[in-house]
């Protein structure tokens, strides 16, 4: 059905079959580490420094994009790489199983929650490796025409998945708090299997141009190249400001939002599953609309939008301990603010799938976008590197209020960044 109105090759074919299976057991594994956090607390009982730090290590590894790129273009047989990156990060995942049933309750747990931290470190280490390598196989097998079509049926498959395993994952932890001891193993032989699925996509290596010049000199050329694209795109790096400006916002207040709703609220895991469902189910639906505003309007002024979606849903989510009215539903505790919250944090979800993505691309030719993205995601690894433990800080000295606030005040200063920009700096390609 999917093929009927496309004009497809067989190649194509071939290559999406393995892509919506791989899909589909991502999907599965995305959706229960959806709820990872919440299951160092609550299951681990970990501390607040550790909670940051476990949101830390997903995102403070994209600083090194720029020298992974370098290295992975001098890589002929990079289906090989994809598998053997797979086996050396999923693998610690087995580890879990051995973890005790009791940690919560034990007075000396600290080397689980080390250990833990460690696997999901390696883990995600996989990534700035992965991706690349997944976008070049599948830029090689489909056509132009039908790239975007073909990604979107499998992502939109994804997060269906998504939504699904992320409730009944919510489910089996209430049931067992334990249950991801022989749940994440589990997704180790599952993930490990995705991406050898996605390694059998016909990949011919004497298509690719391989880099044979000195690498620490090729790093330093894109380095100084990336330099000079800041300081002579004016309008790209107020973009880029104001983006750094959200992305503290969001790295402060996402480990606190966690033990927010753990510790005041009192929600349980399917609760939380619910109200991350919600979300999710929201981005689904108004992405495409999203996808056809982001391509009409400055950037900027998206980001705007953007940035404002975010405030709401920190607002509506601080005011929950002061307006605590909830019902209750098959056991599902539902506070009134906090439909308004995620509901807020749906469109914010859909708008910033879009502007981490591509929106850099705007500020330049096609042909800079890989350029513009390797600055943009080497930003998001540097403010990692210090804002989930800045949130920690202010919690701890100041309460869960004082975080929400800066949170938004510094997305505030987002907005005016990007209303200054506007009203002064053209948008120029």
């Amino acid at each position: 059905m999917i093929f009927k109105n496309l004009n497809t090759t067989p190649r194509e074919k071939d290559a999406f079959r393995l892509h919506l299976a791989y899909s589909v057991f991502e999907g599965i594994i995305a959706g229960f580490l959806l709820l990872n956090e919440i299951i160092f607390i609550k299951s681990l009982n970990g501390t607040n420094a550790l909670l940051a730090i476990l949101f830390q290590t997903s995102v403070v590894i994209l600083i090194f994009s720029i020298f992974l790129n370098e290295l992975l273009s001098r890589v002929r047989r990079k289906r090989k790489l994809l598998f053997v990156t797979a086996l050396i990060t999923r693998a610690p995942l087995f580890l879990l199983f051995f973890f005790p049933d009791n940690i919560a309750q034990m007075a000396d747990n600290r080397i689980y929650h080390v250990i833990y931290l460690l696997i999901f470190l390696i883990f995600n280490l996989a990534n700035p490796i992965v991706l690349p390598i997944i976008n070049l196989l599948l830029k090689v097998n489909y056509k132009h025409e039908n790239f975007g079509k073909f990604y979107s049926y499998a992502t939109s498959v994804k997060k269906t998945v998504v939504l699904l395993s992320t409730f009944f994952f919510g489910l089996l932890l209430d049931y067992d708090n334990a249950a991801y001891t022989y749940v994440f193993p589990f997704i180790g032989i599952m993930a490990i299997f995705s991406i050898y699925l996605l390694s059998k996509i016909d990949f011919n290596p004497e298509n690719q141009s391989l880099h044979t010049r000195n690498y620490f000199l090729l790093v330093k050329e894109s380095l100084l190249y990336l330099i000079k694209i800041v300081k002579k795109n004016k309008a790209y790096r107020d973009f880029e400001i104001g983006f750094m400006l959200y992305g503290f916002a969001f790295m402060i207040s996402k480990a606190i939002i966690d033990i927010y709703m753990v510790k005041v609220l009192d929600l349980n895991f399917s609760s939380i599953a619910f109200y991350k469902n919600t979300y999710n189910t929201l981005a689904i639906i108004t992405l495409p609309f999203f996808g056809k505003l982001i391509g009409k309007i400055d950037p900027r002024k998206f980001a705007i939008f953007t940035y404002l979606s975010m405030i709401f849903y920190i607002l509506f989510l601080a005011l929950a301990e002061y307006v605590p009215f909830y019902f209750e539903f098959t056991g599902l505790k539902i506070y009134y603010v906090l439909i308004l919250s995620f509901l807020s944090f749906g469109i914010f979800t859909a708008m910033m799938a879009l502007q981490f993505s591509i929106g850099s691309a705007y500020f330049c030719a096609p042909e800079e976008a890989a350029n513009y993205q390797s600055i943009h995601l080497s930003l998001v690894g540097i403010r990692a590197l210090f804002s989930p433990l800045v949130g920690i800080w202010f919690f701890e000295l100041f309460g869960f209020q004082i975080v929400f606030s800066l949170a938004n005040f510094s997305l505030f200063l987002g907005i005016f960044v990007m209303i200054w920009s506007m009203k002064r700096i053209p948008l120029n390609k």
